[in-house]
């Protein structure tokens, strides 16, 4: 009985939990501060002064150049226009396009549904967008009302589909680009609301809770390491669930963007 007692730190909870807990806090709160961090520097550094042609060649893709060029690399073009990416928007499957483009492929495709990707042919059921939706100080009417239009296009979009129902392996698709952005937002200043952002530290309270409880679908002191299966699972939940609760957010900002 002794050298059983001896083996766990704690009766009823395995090493293993003990051990694996703290490092998954320790890099979640890293990951975290960091995203803050960076965006906390973008917003502090404002971009430099370009060219008065620049910016009226690329309209709003200049302040948010430094984070797509930082993801994307100096390559990262429109696929559709072969340029520069103007008022740029993500898709949920990585890809980078003109919001202009996009939408006008979206107009000219089949309107009964979703569009798919030129790139990769997945379905498109989200645009993300990556550029700032206040207006620019230089901007002329004419670069006000596109700008309008592309984000009411936008939302409408998203509106449209992002609610739809969608097998799991494509949710473990857009885990990566989803979770990014939600992020971003997260710690943004006017981004995600405030009821947002509490479901989403909920989640997480959540999911730490049942990592640090005794009380397992798959027992750690049974089956070992095996026993961290179910937490992992568990994780992948929450994440999931994450950009479920984002897709919501898209879904209802158009309301707000469009009043």
């Amino acid at each position: 009985m002794c050298a059983d007692d001896a083996e766990g730190l704690i009766e009823g909870v395995g090493n293993e939990v003990l051990f694996t807990v703290p490092v998954v806090a320790a890099v979640v709160f890293g990951l975290l501060c960091f995203a803050g961090w960076q965006q906390l520097r973008q917003l502090s550094s404002p971009p430099p002064a370009a060219p008065t042609s620049a910016r009226l060649d690329n309209g709003a893709a200049l302040p948010a150049r430094g984070s797509m060029a930082a993801h994307y690399g100096s390559d990262a073009q429109c696929p559709i226009c072969l340029g520069e990416p103007r008022h740029p928007v993500e898709t949920n499957c990585g890809h980078l396009f003109c919001a202009s483009c996009l939408v006008s492929y979206w107009h000219h495709g089949n309107w009964r549904g979703a569009v798919r990707c030129p790139v990769c042919r997945q379905q498109v059921s989200v645009m993300l967008r990556c550029f700032q939706d206040q207006h620019l100080p230089d901007e002329t009417d004419a670069q006000r009302e596109e700008r309008a239009r592309l984000l009411r296009d936008i939302n409408d979009y998203n509106r449209r589909y992002s609610g739809e129902p969608r097998p799991w392996l494509d949710h473990l698709r857009d885990l990566p680009t989803l979770l990014r952005h939600a992020g971003s937002e997260f710690f943004s200043v006017g981004g995600i609301m405030y009821m947002f952002r509490l479901r989403i530290v909920l989640c997480f309270v959540a999911a730490i809770m049942y990592l640090i409880s005794p009380l397992d679908m798959i027992p750690e002191a049974i089956f070992g390491i095996l026993g961290l299966l179910d937490d992992l699972f568990v994780v992948l939940l929450l994440a999931i669930y994450v950009t479920v609760i984002y897709r919501r957010f898209l879904a209802a900002r158009w309301q707000e963007d469009t009043t």
